[in-house]
């Protein structure tokens, strides 16, 4: 091989790392991205709100909303969300419950980084994990890969979400619209705004406002059926009193305690 040989082979080595490496800032400048940043005064880690869950008249379990800790995940800082459901003693008897959800929520932008989902409900059991690549649009789970738009929620982070947006000027039978992936889709997620109420728990009396989330997928126990959420109509927006209609009749939560709340109850009575 002559010297101009050699000379011409070495310039199209250049060229062909050159491209590559070209290629791959490319692909990393189009993945990387400022995330969007989200006000939140409603909740803080250290948040801890017990209900007591009851089935008609009987106390049927005890639920549990609590964000322990944060942590980081794809190199930012979330919110450790766990929920637990579990039935009491007496109840076990009849319908055993032991569920636990989990979600991982961007400090800053209040959108999902991991979820999952443990149901253990009488007989029936399911398992199910989510990672969201929320960089590159993809939620991976143990049955493969998924498109999903960006900040898209899992149902715990919706809530986390709808509890800092702005309800000031909304009216009865107006619509929130969210996105929630569960399985293997994308699911509309409509809340509709229902009005206010003062109700009494056994926490105390808070002037309430109403929502009912029109869940499709992902929701609580594993029936099919409508919510109905009463949140405090303050900043916190914490939510009071759930009633869950399902296949075998009415679950209602109340809130019974809370603690280290990201500020004051302005509704409470």
């Amino acid at each position: 091989m002559n010297p101009s040989s050699i000379e011409i082979n070495m310039k199209l080595r250049i060229v062909y790392i050159s491209a590559i490496f070209l290629a791959l800032s490319l692909s990393l400048s189009a993945q990387i991205k400022d995330f969007r940043k989200i006000e939140n005064n409603a909740f803080t880690v250290g948040e801890k709100l017990t209900y007591e869950v009851k089935y008609g008249f009987v106390t049927a379990g005890i639920a549990e909303m609590a964000i322990p800790k944060i942590k980081r995940i794809s190199g930012r800082n979330a919110y450790n969300v766990v929920f637990r459901v579990n039935t009491v003693p007496a109840f076990d008897v009849f319908f055993k419950v032991r569920d636990r959800y989990e979600t991982y929520i961007d400090v800053e932008g209040i959108f999902p980084w991991r979820f999952e989902q443990h149901i253990r409900e009488g007989g029936f059991t399911k398992d199910f994990s989510a990672f969201f690549d929320q960089r590159r649009g993809k939620a991976k789970t143990s049955k493969g890969s998924y498109d999903i738009p960006p900040y898209v929620n899992d149902i715990f982070s919706a809530f986390y979400l709808f509890r800092t947006l702005d309800f000031t000027e909304k009216k009865k039978g107006d619509i929130i619209k969210l996105e929630n992936f569960y399985n293997d889709k994308v699911y509309p997620l409509d809340v509709v705004y229902k009005g206010k109420e003062t109700i009494t728990v056994d926490a105390g009396t808070f002037d309430c406002f109403i929502v009912e989330p029109l869940v499709v997928e992902g929701g609580l126990f594993k029936s099919e059926g409508s919510i109905t959420i009463w949140m405090t109509d303050d900043e916190l927006k914490i939510p009071i009193r759930v009633k869950t209609k399902v296949i075998i009749g009415a679950i209602d939560s109340e809130l019974t305690a809370y603690e280290g709340l990201a500020g004051e109850i302005n509704s409470k009575r």
